[in-house]
């Protein structure tokens, strides 16, 4: 049985590093990052452990196994994780709705996964809208980069309700990638 809620358990931050190691782009096949999608950055347990005691992530899990992640972080974790300074360092500067971003109450989702076998299921709907219950209170933006190569992502945001504000290189993953929002506001 299927259930979606807030990490509570330092298994369930295992669980999510375990799923996310399976769908790192540097393990994936061309063909999978293609048509399935990927994950880019690998977390490590301690500042996965502190972001998920700041604001407690979300996921999916079939009876004790996480199946899908959405991981809330908040910017004071940005210089915690290498491969995100070039966004963390570019978002209160970016325009949306006619605003910089530090004008609003925002929080950046830093990353979401849902496990082969899971996928086309509506995990990845359910938990955004699990987080926006959990959050919406406190926040007024949900912000994050998809990789532009990443279409499957790219499609799945914008159903969910992420509109598209800004694209930039980043030289350190050698990739472009496009900042999303989620206005919760709307």
């Amino acid at each position: 049985m299927l259930t979606i809620k807030t990490v509570s358990q330092d298994s369930e931050i295992k669980g999510i590093l375990a799923l996310q190691q399976k769908n790192l782009k540097k393990n994936l096949t061309p063909e999978v990052i293609a048509s399935q999608g990927f994950v880019t950055v690998e977390h490590k347990y301690e500042v996965l452990k502190a972001m998920n005691d700041a604001e407690p992530s979300v996921i999916a899990k079939d009876g004790e196994t996480v199946v899908s992640y959405c991981l809330a972080m908040l910017s004071q974790f940005g210089n915690d994780v290498p491969e995100l300074k070039p966004l963390f360092e570019l978002l209160d500067e970016v325009v949306y709705d006619g605003k910089k971003l530090k004008d609003y109450k925002y929080f950046v989702m830093g990353q979401v996964c849902v496990a082969e076998g899971y996928r086309g299921e509506g995990l990845f709907d359910k938990m955004y809208l699990h987080l926006r219950e959990k959050l919406s209170d406190r926040y007024q933006l949900c912000v994050t980069d998809i990789a532009r190569t990443n279409t499957r992502s790219q499609k799945a945001h914008a159903r969910v309700g992420f509109e598209f504000v800004h694209e930039f290189f980043d030289e350190i993953l050698n990739e472009y990638w496009r900042i999303v929002v989620w206005d919760w506001q709307k």
